[in-house]
C-alpha cells in the first residue's frame, strides 16, 4: 500500500501539469498526498475493521477535504444517503491495493474485498474489471511470476489490450480518468520498470492522469521489488497521524 500512496504524492504536483520525462525531483516540496492516498487508507481502514467500505470511504471524504475528488464522487461525498452511480472511473483501481496486501495471498478474499471496494460507488463493470486486475497483478507480483503472465492475465483474463509500450503512446496520451484507459496503461509502466522508482518515473512521464496512474503502478511495483526505506519514510512523514496508524497497521 505504501508504494501506491507513494506513487499519489509524487505524481501530485504532475495531475495537470503533465511532465512527459523520467527526469524530475522526486519528492519536490510541492507534492502532496491527494484523494488516491485518502481513499486507498479508507479501504485498508475497512477491511481491518471488518466496516462497510462505502461508509468508511465516506467517513474519510468528509475528514480530508479538498483533496482533489472528481466531481461525481465528491457529490457522493456529500450526500447523506450515498448510493453507487455506475462510474467505471479509474477511482476503483487506484484504492484497492490493500484488498490485495490484506488478503495475505488468498485470492478469493483479496478479489471479494476488491469487488465490495468498488461496487460501494464504482458498479459499473469496467470499474469493478479495473480494481480486479489490478488485485490479480500485485497478487501475482507478491509471487514474483514472469512480467509475461502477468501481461498474459492482464490480456486473456482481464481483456485488456496490451499491444503497446509508453515509448509508443506517451506522445498522443491525454487525460482520461477512466479505468480502461488507464489501468492497462499503468500495468505497462510496472512491466516495463526495473525497480520501484523506475515504475514511478515511467508513470509519470506518461503524462495524463499522473498521481493516479502513479499511485496504482505503485501499487504493483512495491509488491515485486519493495520499496527503498528512506522512500516510505519520507511518504509517511508527509501523511497525518491517524494515517499513518493506518498504514502501520496494516504492515503489522
Amino acid at each position: 500500500m505504501i508504494g501506491a500512496i507513494i506513487g499519489d504524492i509524487v505524481g501530485s504536483r504532475f495531475e495537470f501539469h503533465n511532465h512527459r520525462s523520467t527526469e524530475f525531483e522526486f519528492f519536490h516540496p510541492d507534492c502532496t498526498f491527494t484523494d488516491d492516498t485518502v481513499m486507498t487508507v479508507a479501504v485498508a481502514d475497512a477491511i481491518m475493521n471488518g466496516r462497510p467500505f462505502g461508509e468508511v470511504m465516506h467517513e474519510y471524504g468528509r475528514k480530508y477535504p479538498n483533496r482533489g475528488y472528481g466531481g461525481r464522487f465528491f457529490n457522493w461525498l456529500l450526500s447523506k444517503t450515498p448510493k453507487p452511480y455506475n462510474s467505471f472511473g479509474n477511482g476503483s483501481a487506484m484504492r484497492v491495493s490493500p484488498c490485495a496486501y490484506l488478503a495475505k495471498g488468498n485470492r478469493e478474499w483479496a478479489l471479494t474485498w476488491a469487488t465490495a471496494s468498488a461496487v460501494c460507488t464504482h458498479n459499473h463493470p469496467e470499474g469493478v474489471k479495473g480494481a480486479m486486475a489490478i488485485t490479480d497483478c500485485i497478487l501475482l507480483a507478491q509471487q514474483h511470476v514472469s512480467k509475461d503472465e502477468i501481461r498474459k492475465i492482464a490480456e486473456e483474463l482481464y481483456d485488456y489490450d496490451m499491444d503497446f509500450t509508453i515509448d509508443q503512446i506517451r506522445p498522443r496520451f491525454g487525460f482520461n480518468e477512466t479505468c480502461q484507459k488507464t489501468v492497462p496503461q499503468a500495468i505497462e509502466c510496472f512491466l516495463e520498470s526495473h525497480d520501484f522508482e523506475s515504475a514511478i518515473r515511467i508513470a509519470i512521464s506518461l503524462g495524463g492522469d499522473s498521481d493516479t496512474i502513479a499511485n496504482i503502478t505503485g501499487g504493483m511495483a512495491e509488491a515485486y521489488y519493495g520499496v527503498p526505506e528512506d522512500m516510505v519514510v519520507k511518504a509517511m512523514s508527509m501523511l497525518p497521524e491517524e494515517m499513518r496508524s493506518v498504514v502501520k497497521a496494516m504492515y503489522e
